[in-house]
């Protein structure tokens, strides 16, 4: 007999993936805590595997799981998309710009779906300084941002919390006095919150790389210098701490959209908010 995934499992995983956490996964859904583990449960039946490690920390995902998560998550994207937009011809340009972080993510293979989806619309992702970003979003180059709060170019439509995590490199040892760690070397949430949590924990730490792009900082952390802030999504196998109570907890970050006041009515920046706020 032919199994199928139901989307509302899938959906189920992705959030308590996203939120980093099943309790705060049934927050966000509406959902007991003992039913969303019932849910998860029963994808993992379904699929045969485990996808999550669980942990009083939170949780992480199993090699099955990092292999599901692009699937489940293009899934949920592309059934999104067939519902809204089924029978209706998308046409025009619309600019995205994105934080550096969610550009590393899948969100930009859900604009390509939609993009894919609706050959008469132009989507083109930026992702770039803040102050550029506010000069493209001034200048009508994007006409969408997702970003951290204080860093939207205008105020936001609306925000949504994402975790901190830990990335540990492989070979690195978590109680190392002082703890090797790996920054963004501009002044910004993640390396301001790594700070402040280390000196809360009076935890003495050392810098062990520092570099200005996600990329450099994955790549210090993939190399075994240290252990850095990343949000879940871009975490890399390996990587994953099960258990970061060795590590102090790290704040959410907050995140938010702005919308160029000038798109209003517009189906295809409609179209393209809907399913940034659904993958995010």
């Amino acid at each position: 007999m032919a199994r199928d995934l139901e989307t509302a499992l899938l959906r189920s995983f992705v959030t308590v993936v996203q939120a980093g956490s099943i309790s705060r996964a049934a927050t966000t859904l509406g959902h007991t805590q003992p039913a969303l583990s019932q849910q998860v449960r029963k994808l993992e039946k379904s699929v045969g595997c485990r996808l999550l490690h669980r942990s009083p920390s939170g949780v992480s995902l199993t090699r099955a799981g990092e292999e599901l998560l692009p699937y489940a998550e293009r899934i949920l994207s592309l059934s999104a998309q067939a519902l809204t937009d089924t029978g209706r011809a998308l046409t025009g340009r619309c600019g995205v710009g994105l934080l550096e972080d969610l550009a590393a993510s899948r969100l930009p293979q859900a604009l390509a779906d939609l993009a894919r989806l609706h050959p008469g619309a132009i989507l083109e992702v930026l992702s770039v300084s803040d102050a550029a970003m506010r000069e493209a979003y001034g200048a009508g180059r994007v006409q969408l941002v997702l970003n951290e709060v204080p860093s939207v170019p205008a105020p936001p439509r609306w925000t949504v919390r994402r975790p901190l995590v830990w990335a540990i490199g492989p070979g690195v040892e978590v109680a190392a006095d002082p703890l090797p760690v790996v920054l963004f070397s501009n002044t910004c949430f993640w390396r301001t919150s790594v700070l402040e949590a280390l000196a809360r924990a009076d935890r003495p730490w050392r810098v062990a790389f520092e570099s200005n792009s996600l990329a450099g900082v994955l790549a210090a952390v993939r190399a075994g210098l240290g252990v850095a802030a990343v949000m879940p999504a871009n975490l890399e196998p390996g990587m994953a701490c099960h258990d970061t109570g060795a590590l102090p907890a790290l704040p959410d970050v907050e995140l938010g959209l702005a919308r160029h006041p000038r798109t209003e009515g517009d189906p295809l920046v409609d179209a393209v908010e809907t399913a940034l706020r659904r993958m995010i």
